[in-house]
């Protein structure tokens, strides 16, 4: 629900003006009562970014007319917000190094509506107005664009694992306004800036920031530093930021104390049950998944990016006990499939329980490998059936036979006097043909260990 009413807070693909009520519309007489979850996880999400939970915060009115504001004012968090001074560490691609970012304060507030601008005309739909919002305000501890991208992936990630939003930019759940100023080298004095609003993907995120950059020391080359703080646009398709007014300071915008909500207070043991619920974030994982488990770099971080899937990867290694097969299957084969349909993994039927039953077929060489990711994961994934009831219905069991094994390679090794003769010749690659040709023989269930072990010993080798 909304933040200070009962209103239902998915608007997604709605019809304009449904999830609305007298509260969010700003109404006369009517009373805002603070949404508990919301708070929890604004609480939450501060928490796992480091930050310092007071006993006491407030809501104040923040002041400023906009044609999708209904009440004409924003109930927002001004000098005591709920929480303040944390930090995060950010990993910045391709470079191995990580940088710290300070958080000023995670504050809530609610949002304003939509605005559609039509020719000679705004639509408002107000289904939006009163959405419970997280502004996330960071230290200027950033020096690039990509060093700016990377930090709001983090944050989208963070919110993510511990709950507290899907963060999807597609749905408007997460946008991003970025400040930019420059100084001469050397210098530690912050210049006045610009603040980028409203931008919601990461690549818009970094073509913004760059341009704006770039704007700025031309701008500087002929009439210096920027006389005050500014507020710009972004225009995608031109690829350029544009002017819209002059940057507001915060006595522009006339807070005081929200009169209708009385101060929220936090215990510190209510704090630290929610600590309890933070469960261990993307970087933590990462590094656990390469130290514990010998996963290379990339591998811990495809898995550790998201919360499911991190806790599926976790799931299926506790079943079967190997995680090396476990991110084989997982990295390859289902992610494959999740990137194809654009769903998530606890969207799709083969459940970590499943996978790891599958794996452990392979493992105890009950079926090969390329059976188990080929037909039998195929057909777990469109019917949801379990791994064990598809290979008794195609007859996919592994043959360890080792005598038919054997039988299979007499065969193959008679029919196939060149590639014999390479591998003798010490040619390595051409066992590869014959182990081929005896899963053939014995219509794909043959172990391909033993075939190969046989094959050699035959050979004399």
């Amino acid at each position: 629900t909304k933040m200070f009413c009962r209103c239902d807070n998915d608007s997604w693909d709605k019809e304009p003006n449904i999830n609305v009520c007298p509260v969010c519309m700003g109404f006369p007489g009517q009373l805002p009562v603070v949404n508990k979850i919301a708070v929890e996880k604004g609480i939450k999400a501060a928490l796992a970014l480091n930050c310092n939970i007071p006993e006491t915060s407030k809501f104040d009115r923040k002041n400023y007319f906009y044609p999708d504001s209904p009440k004409g004012f924003q109930i927002s968090q001004f000098d005591e917000p709920v929480s303040e001074k944390g930090w995060v560490d950010v990993e910045i691609p391709d470079e191995d190094r990580f940088i710290k970012v300070g958080i000023t304060r995670l504050h809530l507030e609610d949002d304003a509506g939509k605005l559609t601008h039509v020719r000679d005309a705004s639509l408002v739909d107000f289904n939006r107005a009163g959405t419970p919002l997280m502004e996330i305000v960071s230290e200027p501890d950033l020096r690039s664009a990509k060093e700016a991208s990377a930090y709001a992936k983090e944050i989208q990630k963070i919110v993510r694992y511990v709950g507290s939003s899907d963060a999807d930019m597609e749905k408007g759940m997460m946008r991003f306004d970025a400040s930019v100023s420059i100084r001469p080298k050397g210098e530690e004095k912050l210049y006045p800036r610009a603040e980028i609003k409203n931008l919601n993907s990461f690549k818009m995120l970094e073509n913004a920031i760059e341009h704006e950059i770039k704007r700025q020391k031309k701008s500087w080359e002929k009439d210096g530093p920027l006389g005050g703080p500014v507020t710009v646009g972004w225009d995608d398709d031109k690829g350029e930021t544009f002017f819209m007014r002059e940057k507001e300071e915060s006595n522009d915008y006339r807070y005081f104390p929200e009169p209708d909500i009385p101060p929220l207070v936090v215990t510190e043991k209510e704090v630290e049950a929610f600590r309890k619920e933070i469960p261990a974030l993307p970087n933590e994982r990462k590094r656990k998944y390469m130290d514990d488990h010998g996963l290379t770099e990339d591998d811990a971080r495809i898995l550790s990016s998201d919360f499911r899937l991190a806790q599926y990867f976790e799931d299926v290694v506790d079943k079967c006990g190997d995680s090396k097969l476990a991110v084989s299957f997982i990295n390859t084969i289902l992610m494959k499939h999740l990137n194809e349909e654009l769903i998530g993994v606890d969207d799709q039927k083969v459940t970590a329980e499943m996978m790891g039953d599958l794996i452990s077929l392979v493992a105890s060489g009950e079926i090969s490998n390329n059976a188990a990711k080929g037909e039998v994961f195929e057909e777990m994934y469109k019917s949801g059936r379990g791994a064990a009831e598809i290979v008794r219905e195609k007859g996919l069991k592994q043959v360890s036979d080792e005598g038919a094994i054997e039988e299979a390679c007499k065969k193959v090794i008679e029919a196939n006097p060149g590639p014999v003769e390479d591998v003798k010749g010490g040619k390595d690659k051409a066992i590869g043909f014959l182990v081929g040709q005896v899963m053939k023989e014995m219509k794909g269930q043959a172990n391909p260990k033993i075939a190969n072990d046989a094959l050699k010993r035959i050979m004399g080798l």
